[in-house]
């Protein structure tokens, strides 16, 4: 990617990114709100005092952190939403959406403004809750305009990774969670590392990180909430791979 590819990234916290690519925007996985359930906003401006106004929002699976039901709702009524799948089944409150909703499974592709969106796997429990069957398998998701631009959604590292995404000239990578423990299903820097690594990224920024915390947890591993993005960007950095760390807010081009 250039300087003039005219395509810019603005992390709005946790896995919000907006890619503007072409004149065309995409939001992903949109959290514009100050708490998510027992989640609050921790760190980065309120999302709403500068509203982004996107061509078409991106979910890379159902979690409340996520799909979250309140921010999608803030987002204008004619704004379609690519979903996984199945989700409209899985997650009956998706209906509200209606016809906006575009499911899709890897491989599929759909063209979204001067973009085309590529859906590809996630290695993540794509279930909204965490018993019953999982009919929505999580994705991640592979925006190309005048630059590829690789939003991971939310995964584990996987060999397969190179074959889903060959190269891209923007990997955004989860590097953490929301909480003290990161479970499985999650990729830490060292994993995200790797990851950038298999997609051949030119550069990667990393996100899903050092902006949602539990509520009454601000002292419990603080390091797990501020302390993921640098290590990210320290590794990428010794295995000679290009990244940068964005505050919430912040805009790459």
């Amino acid at each position: 990617m250039t300087e003039n590819a005219g395509v810019l990234i603005r992390w709005r916290g946790h896995a919000t990114v907006e890619i503007t690519d072409s004149g065309t925007t995409i939001l992903t996985d949109p959290v514009l709100t100050a708490r998510v359930a027992h989640l609050r906003r921790r760190r980065g401006p309120d999302p709403m005092a500068d509203p982004v106004r996107p061509d078409a929002v991106l979910l890379s699976h159902l979690h409340a952190d996520h799909t979250h039901l309140p921010s999608l709702a803030l987002i204008e009524n004619d704004v379609p939403i690519v979903v996984p799948r199945g989700a409209v089944d899985a997650f009956t409150g998706l209906r509200v959406f209606g016809d906006r909703l575009i499911e899709m499974s890897p491989g599929q592709d759909v063209r979204l403004g001067s973009v085309t969106v590529r859906a590809v796997p996630a290695v993540h429990d794509g279930r909204r809750w965490r018993r019953g069957p999982q009919r929505a398998q999580a994705l991640g998701y592979v925006v190309d305009g005048a630059a590829s631009t690789y939003f991971a959604g939310d995964t584990a590292l996987d060999p397969a990774m190179a074959e889903w995404v060959p190269r891209c000239d923007v990997a955004l990578l989860p590097v953490g969670g929301w909480g003290p423990n990161l479970g499985p299903g999650h990729m830490d820097p060292e994993s995200a590392a790797a990851a950038a690594r298999s997609v051949a990224a030119a550069v990667s920024i990393p996100i899903h990180f050092g902006t949602l915390w539990p509520i009454g947890l601000d002292a419990v591993r603080p390091r797990r909430f501020h302390g993921p993005g640098g290590e990210f960007v320290r590794r990428a950095d010794a295995d000679g791979l290009r990244a940068v760390e964005l505050d919430p807010g912040e805009a790459f081009r």
